[in-house]
């Protein structure tokens, strides 16, 4: 199905390192811990297990569309009194029908299966990224949290050590009660910083529970303080492998698909229906319970229905059909724009966060050398413990902005990937009759 995609990305990573597989893109971060918690959310997770059971029923109702115009038999008893009222009698028949598909109705029926089993797959394998996606960015999020705890548990340290010796300064008469007031609020506010971390580290551990089809977290999951990290990566995919890809986008296609089915489907109507029945009626007197030779009564003979006025409501059911497959068609080119819109954003920010990560990384190793020319001067004499305390606190700070634009590049991957629609196919399991 044509749609309007760029032949190539605006923006790129760039060509160094590896492409990274579109089905399991999150091995990139090289986390064993990650890689088995998006195994078993695939396994558990009660979205995917609801779709997966949406997805089964819909094929067992693909396989049924079309049989209208199959043989039909079916087997009837009634019982039957006469005008007069003097005799009952018992009618078993035997009925058999077939409905020629004389004007593509049928098919019609088969292609609109075909489309809404379509879009169910499509529907579910966009569960699938989303909670895969889900699943990553809470991981990183939770270790990224960890992380900041042990950094601010450490920050924290330092400022009692600050407060410490500006108790020790106003005791000796060296330094005022504004200090003493300024380091004692200093770790007050750092202690609130501790814990709104540990609070967002336990909420990230939740989602990620929730997941996973967990009814609470994993105790383990609270020393998890390494966040996983990116190499260099390579983007293989295209703007056009977006239509084959992207779940939103298959189905908006399947979108298209069931409404030109559909409108095929109004139109047969407009045409005669001819079928082919016949009929093997049994008779039984009950009053007299005698049989006769002529109980029974075989009829065999074409069928015709022909639509001669019904007020224009089977043309208006047509132009109604080609309406909404116009309208279908329209969603499927948004999706394909969204999606390439979506793809170019997590680009541009990636590039935003990579250059971020060079100039922090270089600020980092400034800081750091920085920090040991001062250890060297502390241990010499010739500089305070105050100075010593400021630059080791200016080194985990700037640490912990590495971090973060660590954490936001890797998070601006995965909602690359998401929006790639990256995720292990729907596993094909066969059907039971």
């Amino acid at each position: 199905m044509p749609a309007d995609v760029p032949d190539t990305w605006a923006q790129q990573p760039g060509a160094q390192g590896p492409s990274v597989d579109l089905r399991s893109w999150w091995t990139a971060f090289n986390d064993s811990t990650l890689n088995a918690l998006v195994d078993e959310a695939l396994q558990r997770n009660l979205d995917i297990a609801q779709a997966e059971k949406l997805l089964e029923a819909e094929r067992q109702l693909s396989g049924r569309q079309g049989s209208s115009y199959l043989p039909v038999v079916s087997a009837g008893g009634r019982p039957v009194q006469d005008a007069s009222g003097r005799h009952s009698f018992f009618h078993a028949s035997i009925d058999a029908s077939w409905e020629l598909d004389l004007f593509g109705g049928g098919e019609s029926e088969e292609r609109l299966g075909a489309a809404e089993v379509g879009g169910a797959e499509a529907k579910q394998q966009g569960i699938r990224v989303a909670v895969v996606a889900g699943v990553v960015r809470n991981y990183l999020d939770m270790t990224v949290a960890n992380w900041q705890l042990a950094n601010l548990q450490k920050i924290s340290a330092l400022d009692q050590r600050a407060a410490h010796l500006a108790k020790v300064r106003s005791d000796t008469r060296l330094a005022n009660a504004d200090e003493i007031t300024n380091a004692s609020l200093r770790l007050q506010q750092g202690q609130a910083e501790i814990a709104a971390m540990r609070q967002t580290a336990a909420q990230h551990a939740r989602a990620l529970a929730l997941l996973l089809g967990r009814a609470a977290p994993d105790a383990a999951w609270a020393t998890a303080a390494t966040p996983p990290d990116l190499a260099a990566f390579r983007l293989q995919q295209v703007p056009a492998d977006l239509l084959r890809s992207r779940p939103d986008v298959r189905e908006a296609e399947a979108e298209v698909l069931a409404a030109a089915a559909r409108v095929g489907i109004a139109r047969a109507a407009l045409y005669p229906r001819l079928s082919l029945a016949g009929t093997i009626l049994y008779s039984h007197n009950i009053t007299t319970n005698r049989s006769a030779n002529n109980n029974y009564l075989p009829s065999i003979g074409p069928v015709i229905s022909i639509p001669l006025f019904d007020w224009g409501r089977l043309r208006a059911e047509v132009k109604a059909g080609e309406k909404r497959m116009d309208a279908s068609l329209l969603g499927y080119r948004k999706a394909v724009m969204s999606g390439a819109s979506e793809v170019e954003g997590a680009l541009s920010t990636y590039q935003i966060e990579q250059d971020r990560v060079a100039a922090l990384t270089n600020a980092n190793q400034v800081l750091s050398r920085k920090r040991d020319m001062q250890r060297r001067r502390s241990e010499l004499g010739i500089s305070s413990a105050f100075e010593s305390i400021d630059d080791e606190q200016r080194s985990l700070e700037t640490s912990s902005d590495l971090t973060l634009a660590r954490a936001s590049r890797s998070l601006a991957f995965i909602a690359l990937y998401k929006a790639l629609g990256g995720a292990p196919l729907t596993p094909v399991t066969e059907e039971k009759p």
